[in-house]
Formats: C-alpha cells, structure tokens, sequence
C-alpha cells in the first residue's frame, strides 16, 4: 500500500530540485514538505540495504523516513543535500538496529535467569520439602534478594501481559495469590 501511494507521488526532476533546495535552505516549509515528498523513492532505495536485519522492513523504512524530515528540517545550503540524506538515514537506521539488537540481548538475558530461578525454585522446593523463601532463593543464585525481586517481577508482568496472569490462585485465607507454587515477593 505503502509503494502505490509512493507511485502517485510525482517525482523530482533536476530543475524542481535545485529551486526546493534553494527555497528549503531559506525556510520556505512549502518547499520543505515537496522536497520531502519527492525524496520517498530514494531514501526508500537507501533503507532497503538494511533489509533482513533486526527490524521489519516497515520499521526501517519508518526510521529512514523520520531522518528525510530531519535532514529536510537541518538543510540550510552549506551542505551537499545528497550527502546529508544519506548521512541522516544511515546513522538514523543503524542507531535503531543498534536498539533492537541491544533490546533482544537484555530480553534473552532475562529468559536465562528467569528459567534458572523456576529451575531452583523447582529444586529447592523438592530438596527442601517446602517453597524456598527469598532469602534461601537469592543465596542458592548468589544473588542480591532485590534482585531474584526483580526477576519475580518481570516474570509476574510478562503473565499479566499474557494474559496467564490473570489465572490465579489462592491462599489458605482465599485471598489471591499469583505467586503461589513458590514464589513470593515478601521476603520470608
């Protein structure tokens, strides 16, 4: 849908280009927003070298639009407009590859300790004959009680935004507990 709407848009020509830059550079927004519009297809062409990497290609498309406006907004003149386009969009692009990459390395750091604190949840439970308590749960991972709380936490929000969470069940007093089958932010 995107490429058929990039389709009516009229392209520019050489002549077009050079009067929207000199207009662009003394701030005419009318002339800003045209040369926006027909600079689509190019950076469209740049954000495709970054196809199959960490980010759908609407997202890297997204980012390397946002840098056309911005570099739209930077030019005054005193920079070749080519240059500062393709400047703009690679490092615009790259810095949110860099995020996403960045995002997944933290999101796969804490499936690893989350699956390690329910697997000696699991043990110390069976060893114990009982559910380990905070502090026994932090020692066992020599972690900071705060942190095996942090832990807990995220694993408590990703339920909830699941939907898991909202299954829960309860205490000897039928209130609600989500942390029952061992886990308890209250420090025992």
């Amino acid at each position: 849908m995107y490429l058929e709407e990039m389709g009516s848009i009229a392209p520019l020509g050489e002549e077009e280009k050079r009067e929207l830059l000199r207009e662009t550079a003394c701030g005419s927004p009318e002339a800003r927003e045209r040369l926006v519009e027909g600079s689509l297809r190019q950076v469209m062409e740049l954000a495709r070298e970054y196809e199959g990497r960490e980010l759908p290609m609407a997202d890297i498309v997204q980012e390397a639009n946002t840098a056309l406006m911005l570099a739209a907004v930077e030019y005054d003149g005193s920079q070749d407009w080519e240059e500062l386009l393709k400047r703009r969009v690679k490092e615009d692009v790259e810095l949110a590859l860099e995020e996403q990459r960045a995002e997944l390395a933290v999101e796969e750091t804490m499936t690893a300790r989350v699956n390690v604190l329910q697997t000696v949840s699991q043990a110390l439970a069976k060893e114990l004959g009982r559910e380990a308590t905070l502090d026994e749960l932090a020692a066992k991972m020599k972690m900071e009680p705060d942190e095996v709380k942090d832990i807990m936490k995220l694993t408590l929000d990703a339920f909830t935004v699941s939907g898991e969470g909202q299954v829960m069940a309860s205490d000897e007093d039928g209130s609600p507990n989500p942390m029952k089958d061992g886990w308890s932010l209250e420090e025992d």
